[in-house]
């Protein structure tokens, strides 16, 4: 249960297009936050923002942006910030996976993986702290199970979610003083169309409520993002029978 209201305050969402950031579009939403949508699929979002605005009387803004540009992320947050006045929540949501070995593993892909997962969490957060310190706001990372145990089919994949985890507590570490709240949400499969290493996404490998829900994540977005005055360090949302298969 979220500790103060949410009413009123400004968030942006990268990756907001699909899955865990649509879910976190619609459930901020209904929470009265007023919402920055940004992903490279202008289209989606455009859909979603009226979707929001339409259901829960909320503003929106569409910024595409690709992470992986910095000046296109640097241009993102000084699009929110005008239009709303500042920035209370940045939820680091945009991430792509690439399954394979090692030895299998594209340059091609290895480089996509790290400039989505790496660099862009690096440039959104980056250029997002200095209006989160005014705020007083919260930084949340979407992490993931891969980042806390070992993945021989994408290690690649793990270890920049290895980075993402050390990097947000490092960044809480430093920012405590200046009343930022950051946090870490470590799920694991989650149904959307995210990929898996199989090639698969998980929207087409498993079935309804088999593994977690996007809307499930996103209530954890919520919650943490309703602290005002601690910090929900990491929060982990698994599916019940993970480490029976781990």
């Amino acid at each position: 249960m979220k500790t103060v209201s949410l009413s009123g305050r400004t968030a942006l969402i990268t990756g907001a297009s699909s899955g865990i950031g649509t879910a976190a579009a619609h459930a901020l939403a209904r929470e009265g936050v007023d919402l920055t949508l940004a992903a490279r699929r202008e289209e989606q979002l455009d859909t979603i923002a009226a979707e929001v605005e339409s259901e829960h009387g909320v503003e929106t803004l569409v910024v595409p942006t690709d992470v992986r540009d910095e000046d296109a992320v640097e241009s993102m947050v000084d699009k929110a910030t005008d239009q709303f006045d500042g920035l209370d929540i940045l939820l680091n949501n945009a991430g792509l996976g690439r399954g394979g070995e090692v030895e299998s593993l594209s340059t091609e892909d290895y480089r996509l993986m790290q400039e989505t997962n790496v660099d862009g969490m690096f440039f959104a957060t980056r250029a997002a702290l200095p209006h989160l310190k005014e705020s007083r706001g919260n930084l949340l990372f979407i992490g993931s199970f891969a980042g806390q145990y070992p993945r021989p089919s994408n290690p690649v994949y793990a270890a920049t979610k290895w980075w993402t985890r050390g990097f947000a507590h490092s960044v809480e570490a430093s920012v405590g003083d200046d009343g930022v709240a950051v946090t870490v949400i470590n799920p694991t499969e989650v149904r959307t169309e995210f990929g898996s290493a199989s090639g698969e996404s998980f929207e087409e490998r498993f079935e309804e409520n088999e593994v977690s829900e996007p809307e499930e994540i996103a209530e954890a977005v919520v919650f943490a993002a309703g602290q005002r005055n601690s910090t929900v360090s990491e929060l982990d949302l698994y599916r019940r029978d993970k480490f029976a298969h781990f």
